[in-house]
Order: C-alpha cells, then sequence, then structure tokens
C-alpha cells in the first residue's frame, strides 16, 4: 500500500488514481483545506486529518504501507507571510513527522515534492547545485524538509526530492487566488473577463504539465538507486508572463482585458530550471507544451461552466 499525503488536492488526487490504475493499494491523508472530498479516487482508504497532527498517526498504524509521495502542505508563498507558524507546521513539522512515523514502521520508499521556489531569483536555468535563496517561508519550508529526507535517508528512507516549477492544468484549485498563476489567471478571465496581474509582465517563469508532472512522481518512485536524490521537474522553457498572458487570451473564446496593479509578498521576479539530470537519469521528456496545456486546460473549464 502506497500512502499520499494531500491526495484530495490537485497534484495528490490525480497520482493516487493512477496509482489505483495501476494496480496498486493507496491511502491518502487530507484536511481538506483546499482539496476535496470529490476529488478522492473510489478505492482509496482516507483519513481525514492534518499530517502535522500526532494522532492521524496512530490511523495508520495498522495499513501496510511500504511507501510514501508526501505532497501535502500549504502552497503559497503569498499565504506563508500571513500566517508563518502554520507554514512551518503544514510544510515542514508535517515532513518531520512522515519521517519519524516512516522510520518506525520500516518504510523504505518517499517521494517528496519540494518545490522551484528554494531558488529564489536567477537569470539562468537552475540546476540542482544551483545556489538556493528562500524569498518567502514556504520556501524556506520546503528547503528545510529536503534536509530533513537527507538525514533521514541515513536511517533506511530511500528518499527523493523533487523540485516542482510552475504545475499547471485540468483540476487545478480554481478558488484558491493566492497560488498557481496559471489557475489564478484563468478564474479570474472566467469570472469577470479580466485579469488583474501582481508585478510585471516581463516576470518569467518554467510552467509543467500535471500529467508531466505525475509522469514524473511515478519514475522516481520506481526507479531509484540512491539513498537521497533531489531533482528539478520542469520544461526548461523560459516563459514571460506576457507570453502567458498572449497564449490565455488566444486560447479564450472571449476578449478579456488584462492591468497590472499591486504585488505578492516574497515573488520571485524570474526562474527556468534546467532538467537535464532527471532526463538523463529516468529518460524524462516533457510531452506536454504550455499551448497545448493551455488549450485542455481552458477546454475542460468551459465544459464545466
Amino acid at each position: 500500500m502506497i500512502l499520499v499525503t494531500g491526495g484530495a488536492g490537485f497534484i495528490g488526487s490525480k497520482l493516487a488514481q493512477k496509482l489505483l490504475d495501476n494496480g496498486e493499494e493507496v491511502a491518502i491523508i487530507d484536511n481538506l483545506s483546499t482539496g476535496y472530498l470529490s476529488n478522492i479516487p473510489q478505492g482509496a482508504v482516507f483519513i481525514q486529518g492534518d499530517v502535522f497532527d500526532t494522532a492521524v498517526y496512530g490511523k495508520l498504524s495498522d495499513l501496510p504501507i511500504t511507501g510514501i509521495f508526501h505532497i501535502a502542505g500549504q502552497a503559497s508563498g503569498e499565504l506563508s507571510f500571513e500566517d508563518p507558524a502554520y507554514d512551518l507546521k503544514t510544510n515542514t513539522l508535517s515532513t518531520l513527522l512522515i519521517l519519524q512515523f516512516a522510520k518506525m514502521k520500516g518504510i523504505s520508499r518517499l517521494v517528496y515534492t519540494s518545490s522551484m521556489s528554494v531558488y529564489g531569483d536567477k537569470d539562468e536555468a537552475a540546476t540542482e547545485v544551483s545556489a538556493t535563496n528562500p524569498k518567502s517561508f514556504y520556501a524556506v519550508g520546503k528547503l528545510a524538509s529536503e534536509q530533513y529526507l537527507k538525514i533521514y535517508s541515513q536511517f533506511g528512507i530511500k528518499s527523493t526530492s523533487l523540485r516542482l516549477f510552475n504545475v499547471y492544468g485540468p483540476g487545478q484549485n480554481m478558488e484558491n487566488l493566492k497560488q498557481g498563476m496559471v489557475s489564478i489567471f484563468l478564474a479570474q478571465a472566467l469570472a469577470n473577463k479580466k485579469i488583474q496581474v501582481k508585478g510585471s509582465g516581463d516576470r518569467f517563469r518554467d510552467f509543467i504539465f500535471i500529467d508531466d508532472v505525475i509522469e514524473a512522481l511515478l519514475l522516481s518512485y520506481y526507479k531509484t538507486g540512491q539513498d537521497y536524490a533531489c531533482y528539478n521537474i520542469c520544461t526548461g522553457r523560459k516563459t514571460t508572463i506576457n507570453t502567458l498572458l498572449e497564449i490565455i487570451q488566444s486560447e479564450l473564446p472571449f476578449a478579456i482585458s488584462v492591468y497590472f496593479e499591486g504585488s505578492t509578498p516574497g515573488d520571485q521576479h524570474g526562474l527556468f530550471g534546467n532538467n537535464s539530470l532527471f532526463a538523463s537519469g529516468f529518460g524524462f521528456v516533457p510531452k506536454v507544451s504550455l499551448e497545448e496545456g493551455i488549450k485542455q486546460t481552458i477546454k475542460k473549464l468551459l465544459i464545466k461552466q
């Protein structure tokens, strides 16, 4: 049985479904703060609670868990400034507790979803050996969690940290307007036919489609030889916010206006990644372009309306 923390959320629910499709037994922990009960795949064992709550682990003790995907946690740099203590609990303490649980139960495989935010700003493509410079409490927590995994690898837990860049796609939470650049823009466009951009249009990111991320998660779980490893999960494509907006505007069936107003605490001006380390080790090639990914996402959203 494989445990997926955050399995009612955007990434976790799609991963859990894929694991079930592949014949795995799956257990899910989620507090439903940003995830949805309707996202939980049929056939998964569901436990509602916080991964940073020690009481939750008593409910897991009798399950035959052999591996863990640790995805749970609040995922917004902006929100981490509003409540740093909660961010610390949900992102860092949760990692420490899940590692203690894995050690106690003799679980030898763990994959962790870290974040590109650990790098801060980079003019050149970030590699796994690039200097880290967190600009938000969220990023600090992610970087600290990576170090916990590295230390716990000496106790027989083979761990992999995946530094996810800007993940987007169908199923992303459209109600959370403080996390997920693509989903924020699309939610605004569909609701008001206008988009507010906080910060300049020449900022840049590396956007990766959800299906490619799920493939990377599965590859990293089933194919590993190191006690601890860390990889960028990205496309290597540098995309400005202006370009992203142009793609969105070209795929929407109606006109929208765009205005630039305000800023976001801890926002990164620019970052894109180099994925050659993961590509060479796992044969990973992102399959979905940004243009095609935005098209698929908008199509699914319009069907729901």
